[in-house]
Formats: structure tokens, C-alpha cells, sequence
């Protein structure tokens, strides 16, 4: 059954994003349009001064000829193509070398800001982990059988999107428990879901998500609760009828590419700070494993929306990266937000930047690759600048006191040398598919 065709399709979708960047115009683009709205009228300006200077002032006949000759070599020569081909090849090359890597970038602007990023801000779940997490405990209370508390805490989770919901979900089924759907179900971002299951009022989350709904003796199995976070574990609490029931503890392995990918952006010399809504004991236990700058955990996300615009208020450029959809105001907050691609399409909506394989190196690759385009964007524009600086007064006749006639610069001459600029600028902006990014 084919649920999606033609421009529906994810690859479509992919296709006309790359497309959408490569045609997009880069901030830098505008000191081009600048120069050029200067540098057109000079050129003209200098080109009647060449006219007139040498039907006033040649020092051989015809003068009306090598007046009008040298006029039009100058005029051929200033043709500013390569000032405007100098941005957006390198931008067209630079967005197709990032999707070859699976980076998508959305328009050349993220490109550009990407370059100037000098703090990485980060998600756990999904992010810095494989967001494939499976249950490992499950620590009942008294009169609380093991497959009880299992059995109504995924009835409820069957209606949640969040991955530790399915891994409870997933751990039921594999041990094929009768899951009767919720009759009334809720999720409440930040803290947790509700859900009524054969009559019974069943709540899972955090602590704090059950005390507000005034459920008693949550502090009961905290000894253990504390255990299991001090390992990494992810702890859901449980209650059923109001009562505490138990606890469910889920893990979510460290992605093998992350420890690398964090001390390589501490290489190129970006802070990297995690923000969380998990506990605060499982969130400093990864991020002692990973080595990260600074860790917020229990974040809701409207705090992670107000800690990234705070960032930016210090001065810091920021840039977001995260898959789920309470990530959505933080990637929108921040100077570029980056979504994995394996995340959800609110996510990837709201960033700038989508890394197809959902990988944190993908972070990695995005700031290389913004910083090789706008260097080589750089190169370009000098280039082009140089170039006709020295070109004009070449074909202006600049050099015939010194050298005599044969220092002036024939027409076809200047306009092989006009092309030839293109071709540097545009052979340059080929290197970039060559870029190294790690």
C-alpha cells in the first residue's frame, strides 16, 4: 500500500529542500550587491575618463580609435561576473556537498550563521543517545505484582508517542500481557501521561507529575529510584488509583558516534551543553560519560525555550539540536536549530538544519561545512575584488608610460581574461566537494 507518492514522498521532499537552499541567498551575498551598485558606475565613470584622456592625449593616431579600443577593454575586462557568481556557487556546491553527507540545510543564511555557532545545545534522548530505549527494572510496591504495574502502566503508554512509552510498551507485549486500550487518556508535556484502564485511574511520569496529582508515598522506593539514575537509568514512577504502585526503569544506550562527536566540537572550540526533561541523576551521569560543559536536567520545554533565548541575551550564538516535539520552541529559539532526521516532523519543521542519519557527528559535519563554504566564499569575493582593481587600470592604459603600446590590453584579450575570472571563481567553488568533513 503506497502511502505517500510522487511529491509526497520523503526523497521528493529532500530533493526540494536541497533545491530550495542551492537557489537561497546568503547575508554575505548582499556586500557583493553592495560593491557592485558602486563598482558598475565607477567602471563606467572610469571608462568615458579612458575615452577621453586618450582622444586627448595618445601618443599615436588614430586617437578616436585607441580612445574608443581602450574604453571598451575597460568595460569588458570590469564585467563583475565573477563578483556575482562568487557566493552562490559556493553556496550551491557547499548545500549539495552537506546532503551528500546527510546535512540538509534549509537556506544559505543557516550556512552562513552556522559558521559564527560557538555554543551547542543539546537533548539527551534521541540526541545524544539512540532514542531506542528498553525496559531493564521493574521494582513494584507491596501488593503490587510485576506484571500488574507493567500491564497498566503501557495500557496507558499504548497512546503515547514518547520512546520510553514504547519501550514499556514493547516490554509488555514481549511478555504477552493483555493490554486493554486506556478510555480516557492524556499527556501532560513535561511530566508525564494519565489514563483510565478497566475503571482504574493510572498515572506514569515523574515524581512531581504524581505528588501534583496528590499521590502519597512516592518517596517510598526512592533508595532504589536513586540507584538506577546514578546508572543511567531513565525511572518512571507509577501510580494506579491513586495509590504509588511502583517503578519502571528504562535504558537508553549512549549512540557510539557520541563521545567522539563531543570532543570534536570541543576541538573546533564550541561549548556543549545538554538540557533535559529527564532526572537530574541520569542526565549528570551521561554527561559525565560524554564530557559535557554544563547539564540542565528536569527542563520542561518552556524552559529550554527560555535557557536558549537567555544564551543568546549573554552574547553566545547558539545552536539546538533535538528530535522531539518539545523541542520544537527550542529550535526556533536558537540561532540555527538542528533536527535529527529520525525525529519528529514538528522538529524538523522548526530547525534549520536536518541531519538525515540523526547522528550528533551530523553536527559536526554542518559546522565544517558552514565554515569551508563561507571561507571559500571568501577566497571568491577576494579574488573577484582583486581582480578588478587591477584589471581596470590595465585596460585604462595605466602601463603605456612604462612599457609602451604593447602594455595595452586588446579587447578579446580582456574579454578572455573576464571569462577566465569566472572560471577561477567557479573552479575554486568546485573544491568544496572535496571538503573533508569528519
Amino acid at each position: 500500500r503506497a502511502s505517500r507518492v510522487g511529491r509526497e514522498t520523503v526523497l521528493s521532499q529532500i530533493v526540494q529542500m536541497v533545491a530550495d537552499a542551492q537557489r537561497s541567498r546568503a547575508p554575505i551575498q548582499r556586500v557583493a550587491d553592495l560593491v557592485s551598485s558602486w563598482f558598475v558606475p565607477a567602471v563606467v565613470f572610469v571608462a568615458i575618463g579612458t575615452f577621453i584622456a586618450w582622444s586627448l592625449f595618445s601618443p599615436v593616431e588614430p586617437k578616436l580609435a585607441f580612445a574608443l579600443v581602450n574604453a571598451v577593454a575597460v568595460l569588458i575586462i570590469a564585467c563583475p561576473c565573477a563578483l556575482g557568481l562568487a557566493t552562490p556557487m559556493s553556496i550551491m556546491v557547499g548545500v549539495g556537498r552537506g546532503a551528500k553527507s546527510g546535512v540538509l540545510i534549509k537556506d544559505a543564511e543557516v550556512l552562513e550563521v552556522m559558521e559564527t555557532v560557538d555554543t551547542v545545545v543539546v537533548d539527551k534522548t534521541g540526541t545524544l543517545t539512540n532514542g531506542r530505549p528498553s525496559l531493564t527494572e521493574v521494582l513494584p510496591v507491596k501488593d503490587v505484582t510485576d506484571e500488574e504495574l507493567l500491564r497498566y502502566a503501557a495500557a496507558v503508554e499504548q497512546n503515547s508517542e514518547h520512546p520510553l512509552g514504547r519501550a514499556i510498551v514493547g516490554a509488555a507485549r514481549e511478555r504477552n500481557l493483555e493490554l486493554h486500550a486506556p478510555d480516557e487518556f492524556d499527556s501532560v508535556t513535561g511530566g508525564g501521561v494519565v489514563g483510565v484502564v478497566d475503571g482504574k485511574n493510572v498515572l506514569v511520569g515523574k515524581p512531581d507529575f504524581l505528588r501534583s496529582n496528590d499521590v502519597a508515598d512516592v518517596e517510598s522506593l526512592s533508595n532504589d529510584a536513586e540507584r538506577l539514575q546514578n546508572e543511567g537509568r531513565t525511572v518512571m514512577f507509577v501510580a494506579i488509583d491513586g495509590r504509588f504502585a511502583g517503578l519502571l526503569a528504562v535504558s537508553d544506550p549512549i549512540k557510539e558516534s557520541s563521545p567522539q562527536a563531543v570532543q570534536t566540537l570541543h576541538d573546533l572550540g564550541l561549548k556543549v551543553i545538554m538540557l533535559t526533561g529527564d532526572n537530574e541523576h541520569t542526565a549528570k551521569a551521561v554527561g559525565r560519560k560524554l564530557g559535557i560543559d554544563e547539564v540542565f536536567a528536569g527542563v520542561s520545554p518552556q524552559d529550554k525555550h527560555e535557557r536558549i533565548k537567555a544564551l543568546r541575551a549573554e552574547g553566545r550564538v547558539v545552536a539546538m539540536a533535538g528530535d522531539g516535539i518539545n523541542d520544537a520552541p527550542a529550535l526556533a529559539a536558537a540561532n540555527v536549530g538542528v533536527a535529527m532526521g529520525t525525529g519528529t516532523d514538528v522538529a524538523i519543521e522548526s530547525a534549520g538544519v536536518t541531519l538525515i542519519n540523526g547522528d550528533l557527528s551530523g553536527i559536526v559535519k554542518s559546522v565544517q561545512l558552514s565554515r569551508a563554504t563561507m571561507r571559500n566564499i571568501r577566497q571568491n569575493l577576494f579574488f573577484a575584488f582583486v581582480y578588478n582593481m587591477l584589471g581596470v587600470p590595465v585596460a585604462a592604459g595605466v602601463l603605456v608610460p612604462l612599457f609602451g603600446l604593447s602594455a595595452l590590453l586588446n579587447p578579446m584579450l580582456a574579454a578572455a581574461a573576464m571569462s577566465l575570472s569566472s572560471v577561477s571563481v567557479i573552479s575554486n567553488a568546485l573544491r568544496l566537494r572535496a571538503a573533508r568533513l569528519t
